[in-house]
């Protein structure tokens, strides 16, 4: 209930504030494991995604958040489990698969951390993983503009790919490097598109 609540107010908000328009959210798959994958430039960027698509979506978020008791009951009523700085703990990674396993969607940003400018980031290889271990869909996404008051700002959802099939052609030891780059490669795509 708080996520749905939440959801709505802060689309609301965003759209007023941002004047954040969505584009290609009716592309999001309606059931089954999906891993939505966008750039990272703010801390806004998990709920302009997620306010815009119909299904509950769950995010990793850094762990000091979980710190704040107010904060750390609300992220986690809307979806949200800690992920430690530095990289993926296993315990991180046993929960992300679950969720995606019980047919979840999981918001997750390659580039590991938030970028300085508009330029995107090197991806990491924890998406993919995930998204092979799960049998996954991949959800590309892609936040354009400026985080300035009333100045526009897009969000653009791409076209849903099989991660596993996207891969199957290659030896196992080689998939999650070139899903990564798949997946790197179609945010970039939606960028160029869109900006």
């Amino acid at each position: 209930m708080v996520y749905v609540v939440s959801r709505a107010i802060v689309r609301r908000l965003l759209s007023i504030v941002f004047l954040v328009k969505s584009i290609g959210a009716e592309r999001e798959p309606a059931t089954g494991p999906v891993v939505v994958c966008g750039n990272h430039r703010s801390f806004l960027d998990p709920p302009i995604i997620a306010c815009y698509l119909r299904r509950q979506v769950t995010f990793l978020a850094k762990a000091e958040l979980f710190r704040v008791p107010v904060l750390s009951w609300f992220i986690r009523s809307c979806g949200a489990f800690p992920v430690q700085r530095g990289g993926m703990s296993m315990e991180t990674m046993k929960t992300a698969i679950k969720v995606l396993k019980d047919g979840g969607m999981l918001v997750v940003f390659p580039e590991g951390t938030r970028q300085k400018t508009e330029k995107l980031g090197e991806g990491k290889k924890g998406a993919a993983s995930m998204a092979l271990r799960s049998k996954a869909n991949i959800l590309p996404v892609a936040i354009i503009g400026k985080y300035k008051p009333f100045r526009r700002l897009k969000v653009v959802y791409g076209e849903p790919f099989d991660a596993a099939e996207a891969v199957a052609h290659l030896p196992p030891a080689e998939q999650a490097d070139a899903l990564t780059v798949k997946i790197m490669s179609a945010i970039q795509d939606l960028l160029d598109r869109h900006r």
